[in-house]
């Protein structure tokens, strides 16, 4: 028997009502879904392919003009969008004689419109009131409110507060919001305290409106706006949360509160009927109706036309939204029980859920989201953001963080204001890494469903978690070697390659053998002393978002004084080069402006403001932009270190021996100003969070083992070392038959002496992995391994770590200026003597 036929014998509402099985029309209408699993609905839900064809044969098939004009083009575009605008209030129930609509970018605009609206009402401004799990967009009106605000912090305060409205008399406008469904846990809030608050209102004779954030319900559930004396009076929708496209917004308004709008002062495009640019300030508006006079300038025409072919298409393909309603509500139910079960082998439980008291069996009180958080046998929270990273490279797509809902998630994770504006200062954002605060999390993981979700999206998700996240049996402590018998072994590790990375995020430089390499207080010399930004934004690009990035190899040439660097795949015909001078001579391709200066834009690298020189010719922006697909251009970041800040005594001599002698290979030049000192901007290099990359040959082939003995179906993901981008790669040398690798042995290392000359390296923190390195660095193909196994075996406190950093011994720098600086210096083959923490 099918999975899908199965489905039905569990529960009839699975697919019910729709023109097919949901699996069926997956295949059909969906293919951008068959190598994921979507569960970010919330966010928007994928658009269908016929939809697309059906606007694209619209489009192709008529001539739309702008509406503001008389010829027929406009007409038709005009004709189109009343009809689409009657449309869209019969969809929501929403009775054409007592509620109009107003197109908008998206919900966020509508809500401002309101806001602005009501600013303008009332020389006193407006009072504010909202629901403790308002969308930002709805938290965000409170500083438009100059009578004051108030959080409502329960449902049980809400209403009280409803209660008291008729006992508080004013005449200045007073406006409440709430989301009709919490984006962070689907919780569904009454539509009723609409009606309440207008009762309470009249009894008070004040002016008071309502407002509803429809966007998160609208998604999965029908919205009826009739009768209009219990409706919202203004209700704020995206239409890509129902239909995946067009990204578009609406602001139903019920016209008994279009007051609201009289005195509202900008007016833009069509909708006046005459203005005076000269002379008195006069304007006359429109009157004929509540969108003429406040749909500022062109609509977007075409993104209303495509409204058609969405609700055409989503009727015809699932009815109804009651039926998605039904079908959505099926799978988060099973979501929930299934997640709700899962326990490690302890019996903790493995998910902390976030539903409040809601249940999955009334759609009066819950949607299809589901909020939680993951946690260990010990009932340690698992940081959201490497979850987040295992899953897309499982190709499981989901939401993390706070979903831009700050007060539910707050509250759910007993977070108070004062405690989050102390962890703020000390760099908490939202968005970054800092996931676990005093054993507490800063956010959550959500998952979402939507109308084409199935039981496979299902299944996958419990797999996930059951896979990576429950623990069976036990964890394994391994003893340690008594350290006496470590510290005499004798000598067996060596360095097996050396590379540099002198683009960020770029190819590696394999030091040849034979060639001694320096070694500089910020790590190796040329390592990842230039990046690639984006042209527009200023941040640097990585490989995480353009895997292609790997195909640029760059290549250290010091005798001809020359970075050169070679895109495309290894001996591809139509490979293509670049030859920028390791100096600083050639000065008509750099530009002698620092981007972190006060008239510049700053650049963002690793998350941190960094000072960088860009090169301006367009031959170095153009050869790298064509290559990734994405404006961008060449950047060198100079190192903020004392030495390098020294200005040299010039001495009458060629560029060459200037260079080999004053500048130290690595370095910039000395002759260029040093980038001004922004307050409480940090000194880094492009290195990430410590100079020196060391990884183990041996750890690499214990990895690949694990990774073959759990391959399904036969064939092989083994990865080579390169994936790992380490700047020193350790080998053993094995004396006889019989001896065994150390695989992991560097986890205990305290600190290395490398080379005849024993140059003492200092172990640092184990190096924290993302999905970046499933990143095949020959052919920038992405794939699961080696970051899923990984996730297995080397998971610490939550986090995936492989490699250990390093950095030159505080007692190496000693005499770093002076003219004998050979001994520092390292080389393939190298003897490398660990020393062995003590415990």
């Amino acid at each position: 028997m099918a999975e899908s036929d199965t489905e039905r014998l569990v529960s009839p509402e699975y697919s019910q009502g729709y023109s097919a099985d949901v699996d069926t029309i997956r295949e059909q209408e969906y293919s951008l879904l068959n190598e994921t699993t979507y569960l970010d609905h919330a966010g928007t839900t994928p658009y269908a392919k016929s939809m697309i064809e059906a606007f694209s044969r619209d489009l192709s098939s008529n001539l739309f003009g702008n509406p503001h004009s008389m010829s027929i083009s406009s007409q038709i575009s005009t004709q189109r969008t009343d009809d689409i605008r009657l449309r869209v209030l019969r969809f929501f129930n929403a009775d054409p004689d007592e509620f109009d609509l107003v197109f908008v970018a998206n919900a966020t605009a509508g809500i401002k419109l309101v806001a602005d609206s009501l600013r303008d009402s009332d020389h006193r401004g407006f009072w504010y009131g909202y629901h403790i799990d308002a969308h930002t967009s709805l938290v965000g009106v409170r500083e438009l409110a100059e009578m004051g605000y108030q959080c409502f912090q329960s449902d049980d305060e809400m209403e009280t507060g409803i209660s008291e409205l008729a006992a508080r008399q004013s005449k200045a406008p007073r406006l409440i919001a709430y989301p009709a469904q919490s984006n962070m846990n689907g919780r569904r809030l009454p539509i009723r305290w609409c009606e309440q608050i207008r009762s309470a209102a009249n009894e008070s004779g004040g002016n008071i409106f309502t407002l509803l954030d429809a966007a998160s319900l609208v998604s999965t559930a029908q919205l009826h706006l009739g009768p209009a004396s219990s409706a919202p009076d203004f209700t704020a929708l995206s239409f890509y949360k129902i239909f995946g496209f067009p990204d578009l917004g609406a602001l139903i308004v019920r016209k008994s509160a279009a007051r609201a709008f009289e005195r509202r002062r900008y007016f833009g495009g069509g909708t006046v009927d005459m203005v005076l640019a000269t002379g008195a300030q006069w304007h006359a508006k429109k009157e004929t109706s509540i969108h003429e006079r406040l749909e500022d300038g062109t609509l977007p025409f075409h993104s209303i036309i495509a409204l058609d072919a969405a609700m055409d298409t989503h009727t015809r393909l699932y009815g109804s939204m009651s039926n998605v309603s039904a079908h959505t509500r099926f799978l988060a139910k099973q979501a929930y029980d299934r997640l709700s079960l899962l326990t490690h082998f302890n019996d903790t439980p493995v998910c902390q859920l976030y539903q409040g008291s809601s249940t999955f069996g009334s759609a009066d009180t819950q949607g299809p989201i589901i909020a939680f958080n993951l946690r260990n046998s010990r009932g340690d929270f698992v940081p959201k953001t490497e979850v987040e990273k295992l899953a897309t490279v499982q190709n499981l797509q989901l939401r993390s963080g706070s979903v831009c809902n700050p007060g539910g998630t707050a509250s759910s994770l007993g977070w108070t204001g004062p405690e989050l504006r102390r962890h703020y200062s000390t760099g908490l954002r939202c968005g970054d890494s800092h996931d676990v605060i005093g054993g507490r999390p800063t956010g959550i993981l959500r998952v979402s469903l939507g109308a084409m979700s199935n039981m496979k999206d299902v299944n996958y998700l419990i797999n996930f978690v059951e896979e990576f996240y429950v623990e069976k049996i036990p964890p394994i402590v391994a003893l340690d070697p008594p350290m006496g018998e470590i510290e005499f072994v004798a000598p067996h590790f060596y360095v097996e390659s050396l590379s540099v990375f002198p683009i960020k995020s770029c190819g590696a430089f394999k030091i040849p053998e034979g060639k001694r390499w320096d070694v500089k207080r910020e790590g190796l010399a040329w390592d990842r002393e230039w990046c690639l930004v984006h042209q527009g934004t200023g941040a640097a690009l990585n490989q995480k978002r353009y895997p292609r990035m790997c195909l640029i190899r760059p290549s250290i040439d010091i005798d001809k004084g020359v970075l050169r660097i070679t895109c495309g795949a290894i001996a591809a015909s139509d490979q293509v080069s670049l030859e920028i001078s390791l100096g600083w001579e050639d000065t008509s391709v750099i530009s002698t402006s620092f981007c972190a200066s006060s008239n510049k834009k700053s650049a963002k690298v690793c998350g941190d403001t960094v000072s960088l020189h860009a090169y301006t010719s367009p031959v170095v922006s153009a050869f790298f932009s064509d290559f990734l697909g994405v404006p961008c251009t060449l950047a060198r970041f100079p190192s903020q270190t004392g030495n390098r800040y020294s200005r040299p005594t010039r001495t009458p001599s060629t560029w060459k021996s200037r260079f080999r002698k004053l500048i130290m290979p690595g370095s910039f030049p000395l002759d260029l100003p040093p980038p001004p000192r922004e307050q409480g901007l940090t000194s880094i290099t492009l290195s990430n969070e410590s100079p020196i990359l060391i990884i183990s040959r041996s750890s690499v082939n214990r990895l690949n083992e694990t990774i073959k003995a759990n391959t399904k179906h036969g064939g092989s993901k083994t990865v080579a070392a390169d994936v790992f981008r380490g700047n020193i790669v350790v080998a053993e040398r094995l004396a006889q038959r019989g001896d065994i690798e150390q695989p992991y042995a560097e986890d205990r290392w305290s600190s290395l002496r490398i080379g005849p000359s024993q140059l003492r390296f200092d172990a640092l923190d184990a190096c924290q992995r993302c999905q970046m390195v499933c990143i095949d660095q020959f052919t920038g193909v992405r794939r699961d391994e080696p970051f899923s196994t990984l996730s297995k075996i080397r998971n610490f406190d939550g986090k995936v770590s492989f490699g250990r950093y390093s950095t030159l011994s505080p007692e190496e720098g000693e005499g770093f200026d002076s003219e004998t600086p050979d001994r520092r210096t390292i080389m393939v083959g190298d003897v490398v003597m660990p020393l062995y923490q003590e415990y």
